[in-house]
């Protein structure tokens, strides 16, 4: 980790920084494989905290579509999304506001010397209109980020930051340091596969059940006082924090 750096926290985006809205993947799914909206099926347990490439295919063939025919529409699948959120940017911005204190966190973090950046299972031309839109872009480091369209497994996500951050900002990355902020299951499963710090706010499932899966903090908002106090305990203290 560079020596200037407070470390590094990475931000999962949909559930963490603004809601989730599955209407751009069932429009962009529908779109790519000619099928009705009201059509598309969704899999069970297999959304959230998934690459979004990994839910169109398991989506479509949910939905009817041929195994081969969901893996061939792939591309289909980028070209619709990518035109699908560009389409809906006015209403991105009504339906999917920043959660309270997203921004306010993300800025206080930058003064307090962390480097900021996401890792999503969004594709990275999806993820990039939703967090400008949202306004939440200015102090992420996006080059360095994870995006769906990196690789279809969430795991592999944590070597591409790894990998961009070091080539960036020439340190190797050192897991010690790095903190991620998500919000579901599948957030603390990949951050455990890369033995980086992990915490989860309660935006959609209780503090309780979030607690079971074992991340090193649950909080209950992105308060941003509470938030930085949290990240700079836990990253220089290297281990859990009980309390919210």
């Amino acid at each position: 980790m560079n020596h200037s750096s407070a470390g590094l926290v990475i931000w999962d985006v949909d559930g963490t920084l603004i809601p989730a809205d599955l209407r751009w993947l069932t429009r962009a799914i529908a779109r790519a494989y000619g099928i009705a909206e009201s059509e598309v099926v969704f899999p069970d347990k297999k959304v959230h905290g998934y690459t979004d490439e990994s839910i169109a295919v398991d989506a479509a063939i949910a939905s009817g579509v041929d195994p081969s025919a969901a893996e061939a529409g792939i591309h289909a699948f980028r070209q619709a999304i990518a035109a699908v959120m560009q389409e809906g940017r006015q209403e991105l911005a009504e339906v999917q506001p920043p959660y309270p204190g997203a921004a306010a966190s993300i800025a206080e973090l930058r003064e307090h010397g962390f480097i900021q950046t996401v890792l999503t299972g969004n594709l990275r031309s999806a993820a990039e209109v939703k967090l400008h839109v949202a306004g939440l872009d200015e102090f992420l480091d996006l080059r360095i980020g994870g995006f769906g369209s990196d690789a279809r497994d969430r795991f592999h996500l944590a070597a591409v930051v790894a990998q961009r951050y070091s080539a960036i900002y020439g340190d190797p990355l050192d897991s010690a340091r790095v903190i991620v902020i998500g919000d579901a299951p599948n957030d603390i499963a990949c951050a455990r596969h890369a033995d980086f710090r992990v915490a989860v706010v309660t935006h959609r499932i209780g503090g309780q059940e979030l607690a079971s899966y074992e991340p090193d903090l649950v909080l209950d908002s992105l308060d941003p006082t509470t938030v930085v106090a949290a990240v700079s305990s836990l990253l220089s203290s290297g281990g859990s924090l009980a309390a919210r």
